[in-house]
């Protein structure tokens, strides 16, 4: 019966925080970031086709962000610094998620292996829209960044000015007229935001 676990394993993507190695006022776990990720790419998606003659399924790309994860239900959240330290930490870990990957994979009956696959491997089998969940994922990184700042918490400083900046060197004109159109609404009080 283990070909029917899937759902029931990655329902724990809410028991994986990230941002571990930083004092949060909130916590934010693997599954608030896949969907907020979800929502980002879809946005940057039908941003790339209205204003950049772009050619995307914004409803792939949410399906690709939601799934962008769930290895780290077995893996665990590892911070940036630690994944990217040198060029053999980085391997090491893409074969690790791979493996991963592949594990959650058993745990489907056989007709929806290949459907999931292509959705956790989404940078090998459609890498036109590795840039934009790419890029969401890092918009989503920036929003934390700047929740924990209005927050009062200064931890996330350097983090932020950092983050926007790798979005900004991605060079996906999506992203960044989401960072110079919608991003400042998040500096709002609710009451601004009204």
């Amino acid at each position: 019966m283990k070909e029917y676990n899937f759902f029931a394993y990655i329902s724990r993507m809410k028991n994986i925080n990230r941002w571990a190695l930083m004092r949060n006022t909130t916590n934010e776990n693997i599954q608030e970031h896949s969907y907020e990720v979800a929502v980002i790419a879809h946005a940057l998606c039908l941003i790339a086709n209205k204003k950049f003659d772009g050619n995307y399924n914004p409803e792939r790309a949410a399906m690709y962000a939601l799934f962008h994860d769930t290895n780290e239900i077995i893996t665990g959240d590892l911070p940036t610094p630690v994944k990217y330290y040198n060029p053999e930490i980085k391997k090491a870990y893409g074969m690790l998620e791979d493996i991963s990957k592949e594990k959650l994979i058993s745990m489907l009956p056989g007709y929806m292996k290949d459907e999931y696959r292509e959705l956790f491997f989404y940078e090998e089998n459609d890498p036109d829209y590795y840039p934009i969940i790419k890029a969401a994922d890092k918009i989503s990184a920036y929003i934390k960044c700047i929740e924990e700042g209005k927050a009062g918490n200064s931890e996330f400083k350097k983090a932020e000015a950092a983050t926007k900046s790798a979005v900004r060197d991605m060079k996906v004109p999506a992203a960044d007229y989401f960072i110079d159109r919608f991003i400042p609404a998040y500096t709002l009080t609710l009451d601004e935001l009204d």
